[in-house]
């Protein structure tokens, strides 16, 4: 059985950054060998990419392209918004709110994209992640043997 993975904003953008170390390429396609599945989404590829475009970052586009080739690409689609809003609404009942109430929340569209692929979130952000779905720490993930 594969293990999937979706990745948050941190983990994709370390992973898109020309000079990521080939140490960090190495364990993450021991990783691939390993039965694992890893999961680009489009809200963090959003997230990273305009970043990149602000800062006229042309080899972090270029290899953000191929991370989203070479990887399971989730777009978002309606059924994702609309748990994305059922679990927005779900952490502001509970008074636990991961973004300001005015913000689109991308971790809530992660965290519905997480659930719907039925993968575990990759984060730097266990924290707020966690309120809605499996999360794994990505440098935990990448210590495992």
């Amino acid at each position: 059985m594969t293990d999937r993975y979706i990745l948050d904003t941190g983990p994709l953008g370390e992973l898109s950054h020309p000079r990521a170390g080939l140490a960090l390429a190495a364990v993450v396609l021991r990783k691939l060998n390993e039965d694992v599945e890893l999961i680009v989404p489009e809200i963090a590829d959003y997230e990273v990419r305009r970043e990149l475009i602000r800062a006229r970052r042309s080899k972090g586009i270029a290899r953000l392209d191929r991370i989203r080739r070479e990887y399971a690409f989730l777009p978002i689609d309606s059924a994702t918004m609309l748990r994305a809003a059922e679990l927005w609404a779900s952490v502001r009942q509970t008074g636990n709110p991961t973004a300001d109430p005015k913000e689109l929340d991308g971790d809530a569209i992660l965290a519905a994209q997480a659930e719907l692929a039925g993968a575990v979130v990759l984060t730097e952000n266990v924290g707020h992640l966690s309120l809605f779905v499996a999360t794994v720490g990505w440098r935990e993930f990448l210590s495992e043997p």
